[in-house]
């Protein structure tokens, strides 16, 4: 049977490793088991931190609704149950970048809203 030489591969493997942690810090960059055990981390935070981002933000387009809401003398909640009984169906994301954006077009909303809550 013919002798296997695995030098290249290795070094391959470990030259990728550490440039993957190129701009961790201390040992994590230098040394290749502390690098595999930082990547190792990394990638179960990245995973986990996609997720969530989401819900993050969902939160400040909540907060940004809300203080816009209260501009036309409307809470959150108020805002939003009018919106549904109006049958206004539009995402927090999108009334988040309206309030923002178009103050105009988020008042005339925020004035159907208080309409249908009488």
């Amino acid at each position: 049977m013919v002798r296997v030489k695995r030098g290249v591969m290795h070094v391959k493997r470990r030259r990728h490793l550490l440039e993957y942690s190129k701009g961790f810090r201390h040992r994590r960059k230098s040394s290749i088991k502390a690098a595999r055990e930082a990547m190792l981390h990394a990638g179960e935070y990245a995973y986990r931190d996609r997720r969530k981002k989401k819900g993050e933000l969902r939160k400040l387009w909540q907060v940004q609704i809300n203080a816009a809401a209260r501009m036309h003398n409307l809470s959150y909640n108020k805002f939003v149950h009018g919106l549904k009984k109006a049958k206004i169906e539009l995402d927090r994301k999108i009334l988040a970048q309206l309030a923002n954006k178009y103050p105009q077009v988020f008042a005339e909303i925020a004035k159907i809203a208080k309409t249908k809550l009488k």
